[in-house]
């Protein structure tokens, strides 16, 4: 069976692992991110920046690549006070976007979670599985985007070709 469908691997991004604390952690970034997401597993975003609510007092930060060294340098991790912990972590994952009529499809095969968008709306992100594989999931335009660990996305663009050829 064939899809309407089509991926992309977007490659890296700019990421960083931030704990602690959420008034912390927004007083030493300050209007280096966008507003923090009031809801566990939602993102908010601004200036090309997204924050991801991942855990209890732990965000993700990501931006486009280019902007990894000045977002470094205004987020601070080596100086940061220690009941915060902010770590660049950009070189871990590697994202895909599956988008197109039959993109959830697609994620119906490769992941558990029910991604409908009635379930799983424009704001959510959550890690669950994607081929087996912990996976960074979210919505964007006409599909879901995906992150896995860099070591594993030759296997996983293998994989995304297979299911949907």
């Amino acid at each position: 069976m064939s899809y309407d469908v089509t991926f992309q691997r977007c490659g890296i991004s700019a990421l960083f692992d931030l704990k602690g604390a959420v008034d912390a952690v927004e007083a030493w970034v300050g209007d280096a991110l966008p507003d923090f997401p009031d809801r566990p597993n939602y993102r908010t975003g601004k200036d090309g920046k997204e924050l991801f609510f991942i855990g209890r007092d732990h965000w993700l930060a990501r931006a486009p690549l280019e902007q990894e060294v000045a977002l470094e340098a205004r987020l601070k991790p080596t100086d940061c006070p220690v009941d915060i912990s902010i770590v660049r972590v950009s070189d871990t994952t590697t994202f895909f976007r599956v988008t197109g009529p039959d993109a959830g499809e697609i994620l119906a095969i490769a992941c558990p979670l029910d991604l409908h968008d009635s379930m799983f709306d424009a704001e959510a992100v959550t890690y669950t599985e994607v081929f087996g594989l912990k996976a960074l999931v979210m919505r964007c335009k006409d599909g879901i985007e995906f992150g896995v660990e860099q070591s594993f996305a030759d296997m996983i663009e293998e994989y995304l070709s297979r299911a949907t050829a």
